[in-house]
């Protein structure tokens, strides 16, 4: 029995789920063609189930750490309360314009507060509980992040962090540091009290953490 590859069951889904905007497939198709490592943007099929996530959850306060070029901030705006807001961190400067003018055009700018600096400086000055928080920036301060946040969660929020499979090698053996780092975060989430978690295998894998 032929098994299909991971792409052609990517491919397959993209097609049987809901489109991007002209605005998100914009930003794909800018981001791939002028900024340098351009798989960190989440794409069509995990903007999808970001989008589905928070069109469900309906928050009110939304936590992203790592902005890149606003693709995920934008489709987790889509379920965003109409008197919600987004907060997005990201370190990288010279992308700001770029992701300041796609935010302007999507509508949502009055709700997204695009914050630029180190996360792990920002986080515990910001006031908030959030609904939904989603990690997609260094990997090695992942356990970092998610000490900053959890208590910044409201019961029954929601944390979902991006790249929990690195590429396969967290199941493949290998013992580099960034891999073992990572092994490490999901361990830490599967066996905290505070939460239920589900580790889902969309594209590079999103651990998605409940708070009780």
């Amino acid at each position: 029995m032929e098994h299909l590859t991971g792409k052609e069951i990517t491919e397959y889904a993209e097609k049987h789920s809901s489109p991007e905007s002209d605005l998100l497939a914009e930003i794909n198709r800018q981001t791939h063609l002028k900024v340098p490592m351009p798989r960190m943007l989440s794409g069509h099929l995990q903007g999808r189930a970001l989008a589905m996530f928070s069109c469900m959850l309906r928050p009110s306060r939304i936590l992203e750490i790592g902005t890149f070029t606003g693709y995920s901030a934008l489709c987790m705006c889509e379920g965003l309360q109409p008197d919600g807001k987004l907060f997005t961190i990201d370190i990288n400067e010279e992308l700001e314009d770029m992701v300041r003018d796609y935010f302007a055009r999507s509508g949502f700018a009055p709700r997204i507060e695009y914050l630029i600096g180190n996360a792990l400086e920002i986080i515990p000055g910001l006031e908030e509980t959030f609904d939904l928080v989603f990690i997609d920036a260094d990997k090695k301060s992942y356990s970092a992040y998610y000490d900053l946040v959890i208590d910044k969660v409201r019961s029954g929020g929601i944390i979902i962090a991006d790249n929990v499979l690195r590429q396969g090698t967290v199941v493949r053996g290998d013992t580099d540091k960034e891999t073992r780092n990572m092994q490490q975060f999901n361990e830490k989430v599967r066996d905290d009290s505070r939460v239920e978690n589900l580790l889902l295998p969309i594209r590079d894998g999103l651990m998605i953490a409940r708070k009780r």
